[in-house]
């Protein structure tokens, strides 16, 4: 796949518009999430590790706590999922929150990039 911005062509090759479509569509329908049972693969604890292989890794003790900082800590908003639609507004909030968060690392990176070979050129 290529990724370029050609004004020129009518069928470019990347639209941006597509793409931020495609990741807001994918963004509503994560309150899909709280229909199913169990935890979702990859966001178990200490303890589900252990009941799962019967240890915790020495890593994932070591740096398991590491994320007890998070701003919308559960996918949802403190004080704020009593009810189904409390926790599917906070499960679109963080799914928002993020896709703004990666899109704005993604511009800065483009940027940089761009800016790096306009100087080589």
């Amino acid at each position: 796949m290529e990724l370029r911005n050609n004004s020129e062509s009518k069928n470019p090759s990347f639209s941006l518009r597509k793409y931020v479509i495609g990741l807001l569509v994918i963004a509503v329908f994560t309150p899909l999430r709280l229909l199913a049972s169990g935890t979702a693969w990859g966001e178990w604890g200490g303890e589900d590790i252990q009941s799962r292989l019967g240890f915790v890794p020495e890593g994932f003790q070591k740096f398991g706590d590491f994320w007890n900082h998070a701003v919308l800590k559960d996918y949802g908003i403190a004080g704020y999922d009593q009810t189904f639609w409390q926790q599917a507004l906070g499960f679109l909030l963080s799914a928002f929150v993020g896709v703004l968060v990666i899109g704005l690392i993604t511009f800065a990176i483009g940027r940089f990039v761009s800016k790096k070979r306009q100087a080589q050129s």
